[in-house]
């Protein structure tokens, strides 16, 4: 009797144990931190959206079904149902860009990860990393578009799925009924990351440092409140300066972890511009080898990990603050995504026959000791691009000069311009990292003359930022330019400045007159 009755407490116990043990794995599901950050994953307004946000449950489970008939390894995905969006933002959201016209879109239901890719992922499959960071559990980043798709086709063929892609004739084509693995569309992206709202993130203000992993130095809006951040609902906080382990913050309502920050994340889109009529699964432009990733990075503004913020960077070329997440087909699609014919290498090389022109703005002269450097090295003719109005001398005053300009996006008039630019083949372009991008006045050199065929080489002196997102700025403004591989200074550069400009001169292949 003793026994039995024993049995039957133990037996009680253990049903309590596993109940609570499940709730609370319910209540803990969306503040997983690796640092014990409880976040909250409180949405903007839902609006007229029609997005599918089902509950972490749900996915869960849906997933799993998934992963029976699919594949065993998907049980980090997330079904997404489809549906309608406004793609793109709003024209009176701040520091939106004018590539962001909003129109209605409709996705079809796919499955996201809930993670990026981390190194050990990467590395299983490739027996490679190329990663700027190292760490297992951190995600890999500095891969190019198309090591990113050779990465799902080789998973996919491991697995024993239909890889996505194939890569042929130098071009690269989606089977869009293929069940591998792929990289999401721009629009599906978007859908994901937004899970619903209408805000400028997925929580109804910027996140801070204690919910994602940016230059937390400068949250949203901090440009106009840098000297009256009182003003501001997230104040500054911490700027980490490498990737964390994925999943560090919470999940957005969708159950998707690092949506805002830690890596970009690269689509399959071509980047161009946006239709304004509505459209249905939209696969990006027709023409170009310029990729588009989302969702910002270790090393950016706030503003630049917006839903709708649209980076941009060639595919053959990598990034220290880029990565990717896999998606797969819900069910099999229709057609094939015709590729486009895949770049050759930027068209640098020895400088013989070609003329170089190294063309900067310099405020407090860092960025003008790098190009002398560079003048010094290659015999490359100097020119220095100045406004008419010069900025202000004092520091606080410029500072506020430039965030109002790159605000209203301005054209300053330019005091002296390159009378014989058809005598230039490649460009060297140098330029202060303001407010994480270039200087109006090289907004307005880019925009005087036409760069097609030409090669940009950018360089850029910095304060810890790098490179923000001014080759993406470049890249937009002069669509139809080869860029070369950059270099980013910090500050003056120091005693290795010499150095550094010979290594990077190298990797461009050497320009020397």
């Amino acid at each position: 009797m003793k026994r039995t009755v024993l049995f039957l407490l133990m037996f009680l116990l253990g049903f309590s144990l596993v109940g609570c043990g499940r709730e609370q794995a319910r209540n803990n599901s969306n503040v997983e931190s690796s640092d014990g950050a409880q976040t909250s994953d409180s949405a903007g307004s839902h609006g007229e959206n029609t997005a599918g946000n089902k509950s972490e449950e749900t996915t869960q489970g849906e997933a799993g079904r998934m992963g029976e008939e699919m594949a065993p390894a998907v049980k980090n995905f997330v079904l997404i149902e489809g549906g309608t969006f406004q793609m793109g933002s709003p024209e009176t959201e701040a520091w939106r860009s004018q590539d962001e016209i909003q129109h209605s879109v409709t996705v079809s239901d796919f499955y996201m990860s809930r993670y990026e890719l981390t190194q050990a992922e990467y590395e299983a499959v490739t027996g490679e990393n190329p990663s700027s960071f190292s760490g297992g559990d951190l995600p890999v980043e500095n891969v190019t578009w198309l090591e990113a798709v050779a990465y799902c086709n080789a998973r996919s063929e491991q697995e024993g799925l239909t890889p996505a892609y194939e890569v042929a004739d130098k071009s690269v084509s989606w089977n869009r009924s293929a069940d591998g693995y792929r990289l999401p569309t721009e629009a599906e992206w978007e859908y994901a990351c937004r899970a619903g709202t209408e805000t400028p993130f997925y929580m109804e203000n910027s996140p801070s440092a204690e919910e994602a992993n940016y230059y937390g130095h400068y949250p949203y809006m901090i440009e106009e409140n840098y000297f009256s951040q009182g003003n501001l609902t997230v104040q500054p906080g911490e700027y980490r300066q490498t990737t964390v382990p994925v999943g560090s913050f919470g999940a957005n309502p969708f159950g998707l972890y690092d949506m805002h920050g830690n890596v970009g994340e690269w689509t399959w889109d071509i980047y161009g511009e946006y239709p304004e009529e509505s459209q249905t699964d939209p696969t990006g432009a027709q023409g170009g080898t310029r990729r588009v990733y989302r969702g910002g990075g270790w090393n950016d503004f706030a503003k630049n990990m917006r839903c709708a913020y649209r980076a941009m960077m060639d595919q053959d070329k990598g990034s220290f603050n880029v990565g990717i997440r896999l998606v797969r087909n819900a069910a099999a699609g229709n057609g094939n995504v015709e590729g486009t014919v895949l770049k050759g290498g930027t068209n640098t090389g020895s400088a013989e026959g070609r003329g170089v022109l190294i063309a900067y703005f310099s405020w407090g002269g860092n960025t003008r000791g790098i190009a002398e450097e560079i003048a010094g090295q290659t015999g490359a003719d100097l020119f220095e691009i100045t406004p008419v109005n010069p900025y202000s001398d004092d520091y606080n005053t410029v500072l506020d000069e430039a965030q109002r300009d790159q605000n209203e996006q301005a054209r300053p008039e330019l005091a002296a311009h390159v009378e014989n630019m058809e005598d230039y083949d490649i460009i060297i372009l140098g330029y202060p990292n303001w407010w994480a991008s270039i200087p109006m006045p090289v907004a307005s050199f880019l925009e005087e003359y036409d760069f097609t065929g030409k090669t940009i080489i950018p360089f850029c002196s910095h304060g810890g930022g790098r490179f923000g997102q001014s080759l993406t700025a470049i890249a937009k403004l002069a669509p139809d330019a080869d860029m070369g591989e950059a270099l980013s200074v910090h500050y003056s550069g120091g005693s290795s400045l010499g150095d550094d400009v010979s290594a990077w001169l190298e990797e461009n292949g050497r320009i020397i007159s």
